[in-house]
């Protein structure tokens, strides 16, 4: 692997010293060049994040994006996604089994909270494992909700509804979802697929390493989800599918039983504020059907 420039305590790489720990690990930004190594890293965990999805954080929060490298070799990750000066998502908290009791976690976490502080976020949120949970209630951070990881066989012959359209953007209805602008991500994560139902809401598929993603879908109905699900189901065909929903969503739970998912994993939606949060930015999760991903929020 190609070493990448040391992270110092600015946004951008450091012109200074090595950011080095008392175990030889050195912090430092994440590029394209380690995708090898960023998927290594992804597959020792058993997560379904692909290159793309990788390269997605990348381009989006080039600052934001932090690994942990000892004797040339990646060995940690974290990732802190920012939304304006509303919200910033950490994820892909990631330590090779191998090089896990070093603190690793625990020093890429300072990082991404220095960088969020830094941005001026007024939140900081993030999806946590059974395993990360304690790490980051040290860091403050409060549990909110629980998401649920819901599993579906492929199916042969789905078609997608006539009222399901190309995807038009509706910054207000996401907005009203997820609490603030992620209009940078959804126009990314839809080169991968996106489709509408005219004016009542819209979804995004993409693939995985282990399954298909049904995700984001934001809808004022269960109707409009329902065929906005049979839209990504006919582009994935005889595909396993993970389809991420907020707990609380109860009729997106009954849509996912209709539909032959089960659910298969869970974790827990943790936040911390930084400073007050202006009104009217609390998400709508009777909206959002499904979530982008565990890595963006």
């Amino acid at each position: 692997m190609e070493k990448g420039q040391d992270c110092g305590m600015g946004d951008g790489p450091s012109s200074g010293a090595t950011d080095r720990d008392a175990s030889g690990g050195a912090l430092r930004l994440l590029r394209r060049e380690d995708l090898a190594d960023l998927m290594r890293l992804k597959e020792s965990a058993g997560w379904n994040q692909t290159a793309q999805d990788w390269e997605r954080l990348l381009e989006l929060e080039p600052e934001g994006c932090f690994g942990m490298e000892r004797d040339g070799v990646l060995v940690a990750t974290a990732t802190a996604l920012t939304y304006g000066q509303d919200l910033a998502w950490i994820g892909m908290v990631l330590t090779l089994p191998e090089h896990r009791g070093h603190g690793y976690a625990g020093r890429l976490m300072e990082r991404a909270m220095e960088f969020a502080e830094r941005r001026g976020v007024a939140r900081v949120g993030l999806d946590a494992t059974d395993m990360g949970f304690e790490l980051y209630r040290r860091f403050g951070f409060a549990p909110v909700s629980v998401v649920e990881r819901w599993e579906g066989p492929g199916l042969d012959g789905a078609v997608a509804p006539a009222a399901v359209a190309e995807w038009a953007p509706d910054p207000v209805l996401d907005r009203t979802a997820f609490g603030t602008d992620r209009s940078r991500l959804l126009e990314n994560l839809a080169r991968e697929g996106a489709a509408s139902v005219p004016g009542e809401g819209y979804a995004m598929g993409r693939a995985g390493s282990q399954a298909a993603h049904f995700g984001p879908c934001v809808a004022r109905s269960a109707d409009a989800a329902r065929q906005l699900l049979a839209w990504f189901l006919a582009r994935h065909p005889e595909q396993t599918s993970y389809w991420d929903i907020p707990a609380d969503n109860q009729a997106a739970v009954a849509l996912a039983e209709a539909n032959g998912f089960q659910r298969v994993r869970q974790l827990t939606r943790m936040l911390r504020e930084l400073r007050p949060v202006a009104p009217g930015n609390a998400p709508d999760h009777s909206l959002v059907f499904a979530i982008a991903g565990f890595e963006c929020g």
